[in-house]
């Protein structure tokens, strides 16, 4: 057991096995996979199979993303392998890693984001709506594997009060050296959301 072990996962879009695409959605501090969720009739692909898993207490870890990861810990060890044991079960019941989409928003981006890159192969897309690689300010990601192109987009507001446009750039650095084909939009004075724009972004990458 660990610290999200249990957890429930909400699904939504075509039943698993018959969408085109799996698509995990990680939801933010605070929030609920059907807040995640909430992004599904906005994206207007209903040929696609969503799935979101919840966090205990609603927060995958405790502190910001640009803590010493260690004061995360055990929780952020446990999210990755939440995410990790989501993505096998999909595997193992017939969708190959190239049909599988991992995304979030705020926290759930930045969660996406670390899983990605520690896990680098041909995935469908990621999707990181404000979030970053997860880590203290001088950490190094230079994790083995590439993404063979894989196409990601980061979208964040410019001025974004969790997560600094430097760690948003940093990111789409490290992916483009793995080799994934990275989109990355720094919005003006966006709020802490996910815009109309973001979502055309997306729509571009899974339609």
């Amino acid at each position: 057991m660990h610290a999200h072990s249990g957890q429930p996962v909400v699904q939504a879009g075509a039943p698993l096995g018959k969408g085109r695409l799996v698509v995990i959605l990680l939801h933010g501090r605070g929030a609920s996979p059907e807040d995640v969720l909430g992004l599904v009739p906005r994206l207007a692909c209903q040929d696609l199979t969503y799935l979101a898993p919840a966090a205990a207490g609603h927060t995958w870890y405790p502190f910001t993303f640009l803590s010493e990861t260690s004061k995360n810990e055990p929780w952020l060890s446990s999210a990755l392998q939440t995410v990790g044991d989501l993505v096998a079960d999909v595997e193992r019941l017939g969708t190959p890693r190239d049909h599988i989409v991992l995304g979030g928003f705020s926290q759930g981006a930045c969660l996406s984001l670390e899983f990605a890159v520690r896990h680098a192969s041909r995935w469908a897309a990621v999707l990181a709506f404000s979030g970053g690689l997860i880590g203290p300010p001088g950490t190094k990601w230079e994790n083995p594997g590439t993404f063979g192109g894989t196409p990601v987009f980061l979208g964040c507001s410019d001025v974004d009060a969790h997560i600094p446009k430097a760690r948003v750039e940093e990111s789409a650095d490290v992916l483009r050296r793995m080799d994934a084909d990275v989109t990355m939009r720094l919005y003006p004075g966006m709020g802490h959301v996910v815009s109309a724009e973001e979502i055309e972004e997306a729509r571009r990458i899974l339609v």
